[in-house]
């Protein structure tokens, strides 16, 4: 599977004002909630004022995975700094995604960090407990930087927070292993 070739598993496309609501619905799913650092039900109006903030930042981008028209996830680059070339970024998939979409959302953000947007490090936080998306991260190239200890306070119960990271030239690397294990798994038409 080519680099052009990667829209057979989905896309990416801007977040718009259409899509709010969808994605609102997604947050506050309670499978998505609970592994944000911000785990209460956000209403309709403090999404609203988030987007107002935040749709024409120059250190951000909201994008919407989308598969055959269909979106399907929400990804998010922040702090993003073009001097440094770094970035974070974080995603999340709607309640009624397929297994997998989570992998092809991967694969098509870390092609956005160092394509579009021309990073050298991407960086990502995740929660101890989801070792999941730690595992996830790990396979497609992310390194452990670190853990921070009782960094988030959730429930009552400070969590640790492990701290990973990709360069450009690690994802240069791993790149066609991933495409080559995703295209394996994925039917072709």
């Amino acid at each position: 599977m080519a680099k052009q070739d990667t829209q057979s598993i989905g896309l990416l496309r801007p977040m718009a004002n259409q899509d709010l609501e969808m994605v609102l619905e997604w947050r506050n799913a309670p499978k998505v909630r609970e592994n944000m650092y911000t785990q209460q039900v956000i209403s309709l109006n403090e999404h609203q004022n988030w987007w107002a903030r935040v749709k024409d930042s120059d250190n951000a981008k909201y994008l919407i995975f989308e598969v055959d028209g269909v979106p399907t996830g929400f990804v998010s680059f922040t702090s993003v700094d073009l001097d440094h070339k770094t970035a974070e970024w974080a995603f999340f998939a709607s309640s009624t995604a397929v297994r997998g979409t989570g992998s092809k959302m991967e694969l098509l953000a870390l092609d956005f960090a160092f394509s579009n947007l021309g990073l050298n490090k991407l960086n990502c936080e995740v929660l101890a407990f989801n070792t999941g998306v730690i595992s996830l991260h790990k396979k497609f190239g992310f390194l452990e930087e670190g853990v921070f200890r009782d960094h988030k306070k959730l429930g009552g119960t400070f969590i640790d927070v492990y701290r990973l990271a990709i360069f450009a030239t690690q994802w240069q690397d791993i790149r066609p292993k991933i495409i080559d294990n995703m295209s394996r798994r994925t039917p072709h038409a």
